[in-house]
């Protein structure tokens, strides 16, 4: 049956079921195309959406240096998650392998309220096949999988591909809500903004960082920069030359919350809960892009000692 998306804006992050237009520039009015059986799932993101708090999260064990993949381990996940969970309730993956496989046990024990699984490469089974084991597997805290980070992005799959592995994930778990994150502008596309119309949530990701006007703007022209493109992405808290610091960090998201308040229809996700400084080096796979990126190391709200930046001491603790 044909219904309104569940906007998300994620990871990262926005959650948001949709109803609508993502911006100006894309489609009018693109609806997905659901099971019905994909309804449940898409309710329970709404109300964890509207009663929750979401980070985008990666292992700080885990790390990923000239393409190799050291995994995560587990009481280095119980350990970031333990931390995590006295001020967020929902997470946000970008992986369901290389040691991710274990958050959804111990997020679970941990009386974490919602998880969104991310299967980086959806075209390898093992992958995609851990993901939808979890959610057979625990039920009550995955609220959808995300097939793909930024894959038509970095040039890693087409929309053709990509809405032809959406239909064959959904015909193998139709109950699974699915989703993909992508930047907002890549839907500007008309092949792309085919895909819309597959999903049941949108992950969008929105980089107010990168704009030329960032460094000198006050943290509102930033926030509603993203309130404007529904969107997602806070400031890094390095490099300070950049104009990057744990106080800007701080006043985009108190900003964002007062513009943006959380709702059934719209939210944003924290990203990222952990600093990696491993990703300054970690290769986009854009072409065009230079080898290097400080800032990619220092999106966390937390650093890579799992030490409190100043935006996660302004949340208030959640209830268990």
């Amino acid at each position: 049956m044909a219904q309104p998306c569940a906007r998300a804006l994620a990871l990262l992050i926005f959650l948001w079921p949709y109803s609508g237009t993502v911006a100006a520039a894309t489609p009018a009015a693109p609806e997905c195309r659901s099971s019905a059986a994909a309804l449940p799932s898409v309710a329970r993101l709404r109300t964890a959406m509207a009663q929750g708090r979401f980070t985008a999260y990666q292992p700080t064990s885990l790390q990923v240096i000239d393409g190799r993949v050291k995994d995560a381990d587990v009481d280095n996940i119980r350990a970031d998650l333990t931390q995590l969970r006295e001020r967020f309730d929902g997470l946000i993956t970008y992986d369901a392998i290389h040691g991710a496989q274990q958050i959804p046990a111990i997020a679970a024990a941990l009386k974490f309220r919602s998880l969104i699984i991310g299967v980086w490469d959806p075209g390898d089974g093992a992958q995609l096949d851990a993901a939808l084991e979890a959610e057979r597997r625990f039920p009550d805290l995955v609220v959808g999988v995300s097939l793909g980070n930024e894959v038509l992005f970095s040039h890693r799959s087409d929309p053709a591909r990509l809405i032809a592995l959406i239909a064959r994930v959904r015909a193998r778990a139709p109950a699974v809500a699915l989703s993909t994150s992508e930047p907002f502008h890549v839907y500007d596309e008309p092949a792309a903004a085919a895909v819309l119309a597959q999903l049941d949530f949108l992950l969008l990701n929105v980089h107010p960082v990168f704009q030329p006007w960032f460094r000198d703007a006050p943290d509102g022209a930033a926030a509603q920069f993203v309130v404007n493109v529904l969107a997602k992405l806070a400031p890094p808290t390095a490099p300070e030359s950049a104009g990057f610091s744990e106080a800007r960090q701080a006043g985009f998201y108190r900003e964002l919350r007062r513009v943006l308040p959380p709702g059934r229809t719209q939210a944003f996700a924290y990203f990222a809960a952990y600093d990696a400084p491993w990703r300054a080096y970690d290769a986009t796979g854009v072409p065009g892009t230079p080898a290097v990126h400080p800032e990619e190391a220092h999106w966390g709200l937390y650093d890579e000692a799992r030490r409190p930046k100043a935006a996660a001491r302004e949340l208030p603790p959640l209830a268990r």
